[in-house]
């Protein structure tokens, strides 16, 4: 029997550089996310450690789409999955360091255990991270903050390692920040970075830490299937005022609904897909533009396609 061209094409696996750390085909992934949804990447490769990353990277060929994934907040990943390779940091990169006033972190590290640390040591200005979701290396990526501070305030530099395996180390000033957004290139990615603090006494920042921690519980719905604000503010503007303006506060569609403790978060209340959780977005950014005149950008990153599109679906990542 003739054999078509795809059965001579070889599986990605086969044709990626040999690690030390783990190559997965097919792995899922709503098990890591916390919306708890979407569908596999293609290759998942969890390095062992940086030399890992970087020679897989320098090794991967070019035209092999790479897409980092931190703890799985602030992401909806589509339902068809993620083509190409999904890199997830593993405990190597979750050291946290601190030294004087200072602490460095490597990019898997949790925000709120490099807040916890902070406090140990007496290091103040680092408690907003106890109120931002996620690892260190996701915050760098969209300047993420909390309670008036973001992590541009108290970067001091970031290493990153770029697709070709390339090495370097970036001053605040040249990564572009902006509100929830940085302009690194996505070829890069960031492996550790160093965050300035000044002194202060750990019982005071115990205190902040506790106020924080109390203040998000309260006015979020941090105990559900969530990924955090769906939506950046506009200028001036409060994005859960417009969207409960526009009367979206409980919407749902299918197993996704509008928060009705914090409109700018979306839920799965059980058996959402990825598709439920993304039209909901979408129709709320809708009625809001149709309510307000305001476009509403997405704070949540979506990675992959949606489910039997062709790869070149691949997604929005802003």
């Amino acid at each position: 029997m003739m054999m078509t061209a795809a059965q001579h094409t070889p599986r990605l696996i086969a044709r990626l550089p040999a690690v030390r750390g783990r190559l997965t085909e097919n792995a899922p992934l709503h098990r890591i996310t916390w919306f708890r949804v979407g569908g596999p990447a293609e290759v998942l490769f969890r390095p062992e450690d940086p030399e890992d990353l970087r020679d897989f990277l320098a090794g991967c060929p070019a035209e092999v789409p790479v897409t980092v994934l931190g703890v799985g907040s602030n992401l909806l990943v589509r339902d068809g999955g993620v083509p190409g390779v999904v890199i997830r940091l593993t405990r190597a990169f979750n050291a946290i360091q601190p030294d004087g006033t200072a602490i460095t972190a490597g990019a898997g590290a949790l925000d709120a255990n490099v807040a916890k640390t902070a406090q140990q040591h007496g290091i103040g200005g680092l408690a907003f991270l106890a109120g931002v979701p996620g690892s260190i290396g996701g915050a760098l990526r969209m300047n993420a903050g909390a309670y008036g501070t973001e992590i541009k305030d108290v970067l001091a530099w970031a290493a990153a390692i770029h697709r070709d395996g390339t090495e370097r180390r970036f001053a605040p000033g040249e990564l572009g920040f902006a509100y929830r957004h940085c302009s690194l290139d996505a070829n890069w990615i960031f492996t550790r970075a160093r965050l300035q603090g000044r002194p202060e006494a750990a019982e005071v920042i115990a205190t902040e830490i506790a106020r924080i921690q109390q203040q998000r519980g309260d006015s979020q719905p941090i105990r559900t299937r969530t990924s955090g604000s769906t939506f950046k503010n506009p200028p001036g503007l409060k994005a859960w005022r417009l969207v409960d303006s526009a009367g979206c506060r409980g919407l749902r569609v299918g197993g996704a609904m509008v928060s009705e403790q914090h409109t700018n978060f979306l839920i799965n209340t059980g058996d959402a897909t990825a598709h439920d959780i993304e039209t909901l977005g979408e129709t709320v950014r809708r009625r809001v533009f149709e309510t307000s005149g305001v476009e509403l950008a997405w704070e949540i990153r979506r990675v992959g396609v949606a489910a039997n599109a062709p790869e070149s679906g691949k997604g929005d990542e802003a």
